[in-house]
């Protein structure tokens, strides 16, 4: 993952820290709000069609908008086996960097700032700049999210 990073020129910091299971022991343990946390979504489109979307932390994917989004009608989360062989990363630990195939990339409007991405194992994160990541992966930004309150 941090070799795809350098091949990018992205700058980051690696933190190591223990397992989580929640959004704010996540967030606790690498030391910033739970709305810089950015998971990686993968979606499946179709058969061996995916596509990763950058959700903030505290917030959750609008169906209906991210399928506008991309024109489309039918969207659904692979099983973790199909997100494994989609991406060469388990739940949990998967990162549009150093994917085992380079999917197309939504990031969410809210996508902004200094932000704490998974890094691509268990209890590891980088933090880097969204518009660093954006630009790099050559992301599509979109209003593809709503909070779980909304």
């Amino acid at each position: 993952m941090t070799a795809a990073l350098d091949a990018a020129g992205i700058d980051y910091t690696v933190t190591h820290h223990g397992q989580v299971g929640s959004l704010a022991e996540a967030a606790a343990a690498r030391g910033v709000d739970p709305n810089r946390i950015v998971k990686t979504l993968v979606v499946r489109r179709g058969d061996d069609d995916h596509l990763f979307v950058l959700v903030p932390g505290d917030r959750q994917i609008d169906w209906p908008k991210l399928r506008h989004a991309l024109g489309v009608s039918r969207l659904s989360m692979p099983s973790p086996e199909d997100a494994f062989a989609a991406t060469g990363y388990e739940r949990g630990t998967i990162t549009p960097f150093g994917s085992t195939h380079a999917w197309p990339v939504i990031a969410d409007e809210h996508v902004t700032g200094t932000i704490s991405l998974g890094g691509g194992a268990h209890g590891v994160s980088v933090t880097v700049e969204a518009q660093d990541v954006i630009a790099a992966l050559g992301a599509t930004v979109a209003d593809v999210t709503d909070s779980p309150t909304d």
